[in-house]
């Protein structure tokens, strides 16, 4: 059995240089994201979300990114989940898509709002029924006294709402991480990776730095 100290990869496929990366972040993006799907990855919409407390302790977990534009990344998620409440107090937030296949990361630092209602309301009611469902059913993040919690709610949800028109929980909704951060790394062999960093200036504009690995 390997040590896990032993366990390692080296990384050989592309590079990444601030001389040839689009100069607007979003647009480079795209470029990685489109390749991303078109390479097979499963689940390439995976981002870990990082939060944190105002006393700064982190929390951290996968969620989807449901869209993207010069705005920011989108997700949806239940507003009084941890997150949600941490978000609240704490409105800096941290977004990191692993593409392994691609030897590749974003990362994604940034302010996060709540998107519009009418947004929210939109992606909400473009959901299979059992995620309408579900966003009623689960008091995400708190302790519950078994599973059978949730099998009763969703019965008692499920014949409340037999006629299929479910309405969007006031709890539950989209949020947008604004970003001000957005970093690509690609692998290189010996560790000596590529990190091209896009950081807003004072003036608004992205300026394009290469970090040390």
């Amino acid at each position: 059995m390997s040590r896990i100290a032993d366990l390692r990869k080296e990384y050989m496929k592309e590079t990444l240089s601030e001389h040839d990366v689009d100069r607007d972040p979003f647009q480079q993006f795209g470029k990685w994201w489109t390749e991303a799907l078109e390479s097979g990855i499963e689940e390439a919409n995976a981002m870990t979300l990082a939060t944190a407390t105002p006393e700064g302790m982190p929390t951290a977990r996968i969620v989807l990114i449901k869209g993207y534009d010069r705005n920011g990344f989108v997700f949806f998620t239940n507003y009084e989940s941890r997150k949600g409440k941490e978000l609240l107090e704490n409105p800096h937030a941290c977004l990191l898509f692993f593409w392994s296949a691609l030897e590749r990361q974003v990362r994604i630092e940034g302010i996060c709002e709540k998107v519009s209602e009418e947004e929210s309301d939109n992606y909400f009611h473009s959901r299979p029924e059992g995620s309408r469902i579900g966003a009623w059913v689960s008091p995400q993040s708190q302790v519950i006294g078994g599973r059978e919690v949730l099998d009763e709610k969703l019965n008692q949800i499920s014949v409340q709402y037999a006629d299929g028109a479910i309405p969007r929980p006031p709890h539950w909704g989209g949020y947008v991480v604004v970003p001000r951060v957005i970093e690509f790394w690609q692998g290189r062999p010996s560790r000596l990776h590529d990190r091209i960093r896009y950081r807003l200036d004072a003036s608004g504009s992205w300026k394009i730095e290469r970090l040390a690995p």
